[in-house]
Parts: C-alpha cells; structure tokens; sequence
C-alpha cells in the first residue's frame, strides 16, 4: 500500500499566498529604505503576431540587430537611433537605411522585397 501526499491544488496556494501576503501587511511594520526601479522599452513595429521566442521578426533585416538595440553607427538605442517603416511593411533602422539607400546597389529599392522604397506615413496610437 503506497502512501499519497496530500498536495493543495494550484489555487489552493494562490489563496493561501494572499492570506500570508495579507496578514503579513497587517502585522508587520515595513519601511523600505532603497527602492531600485527597472524598466523595459520595446518599439511598437505593429507586428503582435510575432511569438515570443520569434527573435527573427524582431530584428533589423540590414543589420541583424534587435530593434530595442542599436544600428551599428549609435551608440544608445531609443530615440536617436529610430526605427522607420517602408509602405511595404518592412521595419529597420533608420540609419542603416539611409546607409543602404545611399549605395549604387541600392536603386532605391527595400532590401526586404526590392520594391521601390517609399516611406510609409506612421500614425502614433494614443492609447
């Protein structure tokens, strides 16, 4: 005869954390003395169908570099190195586009599909 532990159940330990939590707000004093705040920013590139572990969706197709980085010519990623989006939909960073479209090999053309580059109009949602 084998003995089974009596295991509560995931919403069991929710319920019994936020009693703890609860009575240890209630019962104890605490006074923070250093408070570390950490923050994370990511380009809003429209694409919310990307999975998570999708890295390859996320990334400058010139440079290879995730878009909450840097082009290779910035030093600081956000506001000085912004991203800029084609009528065709693709995303880079504006300075590695700038750079590719100041090649000959360029023509003037997506590096993506090599339509004719025409750069897309970006409506900032408030919300």
């Amino acid at each position: 005869m084998h003995k089974q532990a009596l295991l509560p159940s995931s919403g069991q330990l929710e319920s019994l954390e936020t009693t703890i939590f609860i009575w240890l707000l209630t019962t104890m004093k605490v006074v923070v003395k250093n408070w570390h705040a950490i923050a994370q920013w990511k380009w809003d590139t429209g694409n919310n169908d990307a999975d998570e572990g999708d890295v390859e969706g996320d990334v400058c197709g010139i440079c290879r570099v995730p878009y909450e980085g840097c082009c290779p010519t910035c030093k600081m990623p956000g506001d000085d190195c912004p991203l800029i989006w084609g009528e065709c939909s693709h995303v880079f960073h504006m300075h590695c586009l700038l750079k590719w479209i100041g090649t000959a090999a360029s023509k003037q053309q997506c590096p993506m599909d090599r339509r004719p580059w025409v750069t897309a109009e970006r409506k900032v949602d408030p919300s």
